[in-house]
């Protein structure tokens, strides 16, 4: 802690940017008290905390989608020189700006969605993209856009996940009359919510396992480890010749 706000104002201005999904302590006020997976994401990120490096010291993060700012804040906390967390929710970016405020750290945030990640004309030694696959219309581009415009080196994944956790072998190719293998469970897959799932119309496709992982080495990311269910920590590799972003064309009067 290194603010000079006391514990009632903290209160006060924390309550007033509410409601928050990332429960924070910020001396100890906590953002989300009655937060239904307590700790969250504190007590997530326990779980896969020692697959990153412990020292960032020189390092530039991009945190995308970063929400109230909880991953943005422990990456200064590991000593990296320049954190920028992006969300296209101007709520978000109020409380993640006032968190690291309270916590002392000196964070750029922006309002950026992933498919604008170009406009930061940068790539990072880290680039964090966690919970947000899921909630993209067009998930596979997101990958793309990482890849070509942010990505230098490490990429920490995550994305919710649903069916078969098998990964099972998967050939290179197959004869036009061969079928089975889509009807398999283990087969990559990704489900399309048309309506809300959850009751948030914001989660559009979920892949089970195989697809996540296909996805990302689809995307030109090498997967290095799997710490824990749903994460994924990579290295950025070289993608397959045929795979690239789209940028479709505006229309005339755009």
């Amino acid at each position: 802690m290194s603010t000079t706000l006391d514990r009632e104002e903290i209160r006060r201005r924390a309550a007033a940017l509410g409601p928050w999904f990332h429960n924070l302590d910020l001396g100890g006020i906590w953002t989300a008290p009655d937060h239904f997976l307590g700790d969250y994401p504190a007590v997530k990120f326990r779980g896969f905390a020692d697959a990153l490096p412990r020292d960032l010291t020189g390092k530039s993060v991009l945190d995308i989608g970063c929400n109230g700012g909880f991953y943005s804040i422990e990456m200064k906390r590991r000593g990296a020189a320049r954190v920028v967390g992006i969300d296209s929710d101007e709520d978000y970016l109020n409380q993640a700006r006032f968190a690291a405020e309270v916590t002392g750290h000196d964070i750029e945030f922006r309002n950026l969605s992933v498919y604008d990640v170009a406009r930061l004309g940068e790539r990072f030694d880290l680039v964090i993209f966690m919970g947000v696959l899921y909630h993209l219309r067009h998930p596979l581009l997101a990958l793309d856009l990482i890849h070509e415009h942010v990505a230098g080196d490490l990429l920490l994944f995550q994305s919710m996940q649903r069916g078969s956790r098998d990964v099972p072998h998967v050939a290179p190719d197959y004869d036009f009359a061969e079928s089975a293998h889509f009807e398999a469970p283990g087969y990559p897959k990704l489900h399309f919510i048309e309506h809300e799932y959850s009751r948030d119309p914001t989660n559009w496709w979920v892949p089970n396992r195989a697809c996540a992982e296909a996805m990302l080495r689809s995307a030109g990311f090498e997967i290095t480890a799997h710490p824990e269910d749903e994460v994924y920590l990579c290295r950025r590799a070289r993608r397959p010749d045929w795979a690239y972003a789209a940028y479709p064309a505006k229309g005339p009067d755009a």
